[in-house]
């Protein structure tokens, strides 16, 4: 088979983002595997998984909890202790020896949080008291889920704060930037949707009110490391984790309205069935957009150069097909398909099956990087 590069693909050209040069505009996407240890440190299948990956323009990690009531899985890593900084460094150094760039994801869990799954065995924290009825995941096996207990007022500053300095954490650390958590049923969607904000004080009630921890969190983080290493993810109208917004619309074009004069990043956000959130966000987003082609929509080679070729997007993020080819990118020049996920029970297990054994096919090159158009 012909190994002849295919650098004119629009996904393999060079974007500036901020002051990042990235050689090329595929964003591996944030992907819970729970190899951390029960102390929330990465250790050696991290440091391995993440540099294999390396060819990526850039790397988003997998969410990283900022503090012991943010935890949703017990072997989730963290940012919150020295020993996780350290692991994490380890991490860090890896990837930059390798060639790339990687940002920290910070996850706050909010209702999905269990008490099996914290050090404390604490009971989760959320904007109000609602839960879920979906079954926990823990070392032990599914478990029903948990009630959560509406923040005290003080909590949710403080969680505000614990952002921020798991920011500062993850530039100690040696990431280039972080990425804020805001979509897929975590902390910062749960004050932004219906069902799970139920506040009336000034974290509730209108849009102004439910938007306003995300544009605190976003804006301590920014003050913490600088607004050019703060992305945030989110994803208007997904009902992933039992989330109901039967409205988007006014909710995420307010929020956008607030965070767009912070300078932050990127904002990443895929689409959904019902609701164009991709393209509202290209309509009302004056930054950099990182898009997907949508949650629980299979990526291909094809439909991601698209969203850069028709200008939907300037970054495309591409989650499952890295589980399985580590070298992503490395195929898409050289013409070669994306192997399939072979065995999709080892996602979170502890070992190095279904993780770091996945063959790389192609060696690292330095010629990948396109010009910029």
């Amino acid at each position: 088979m012909s190994t002849a590069r295919n650098l004119t693909n629009p996904l393999l050209t060079a974007y500036e983002l901020g002051p990042i040069r990235l050689p090329n505009r595929v964003l591996m996407a944030p992907m819970t595997r729970l190899r951390a240890d029960r102390d929330g440190v990465p250790g050696d299948l991290m440091v391995s998984y993440y540099a294999q990956r390396a060819g990526a323009g850039l790397i988003v990690s997998e969410g990283i909890t900022p503090s012991v009531e943010g935890r949703q899985y017990l072997t989730e890593p963290g940012l919150h202790t020295e020993a996780q900084v350290e692991g994490w460094r380890r991490v860090t150094t890896a990837v930059h020896e390798a060639g790339g760039r990687i940002f920290a994801q910070i996850m706050h869990a909010g209702r999905g949080g269990h008490p099996d799954n914290r050090p404390d065995h604490g009971v989760p924290t959320a904007p109000s008291a609602v839960g879920r009825t979906a079954l926990v995941h823990t070392l032990d096996g599914k478990v029903e889920p948990v009630v959560p207990r509406a923040m005290t007022l003080e909590e949710v500053e403080r969680t505000v704060e614990d952002h921020a300095e798991a920011a500062r954490a993850a530039v100690r650390a040696g990431f280039d930037g972080v990425e804020l958590h805001g979509a897929n049923g975590y902390l910062i969607h749960q004050f932004l949707a219906d069902n799970t904000n139920l506040r009336t004080d000034r974290y509730g009630g209108d849009v102004a009110g439910r938007i306003r921890f995300a544009v605190e969190v976003a804006e301590a983080t920014a003050d913490a490391v600088g607004a050019d290493r703060v992305g945030i993810r989110l994803s208007p109208g997904n009902p992933e984790a039992e989330m109901v917004e039967a409205d988007p619309t006014p909710v995420y074009r307010s929020l956008l309205s607030a965070l767009s004069p912070l300078g932050l990043a990127y904002l990443h956000v895929a689409d959904v069935r019902d609701h164009p959130a991709l393209d509202e966000a290209r309509r009302h987003w004056n930054g950099t957009l990182v898009g997907n082609t949508g949650e629980h929509v299979e990526t291909t080679q094809e439909g991601a150069a698209a969203l850069i070729a028709e200008g939907r997007t300037d970054l495309v993020s591409i989650g499952r097909p890295y589980i399985s080819n580590p070298d992503v990118v490395e195929r898409i020049a050289d013409g070669f398909p994306w192997e399939p996920i072979a065995e999709k029970d080892f996602h979170y297990t502890s070992g190095p099956h279904g993780y770091v054994d996945y063959p790389d096919r192609f060696s690292r090159r330095a010629d990948l990087v396109a010009p910029l158009s």
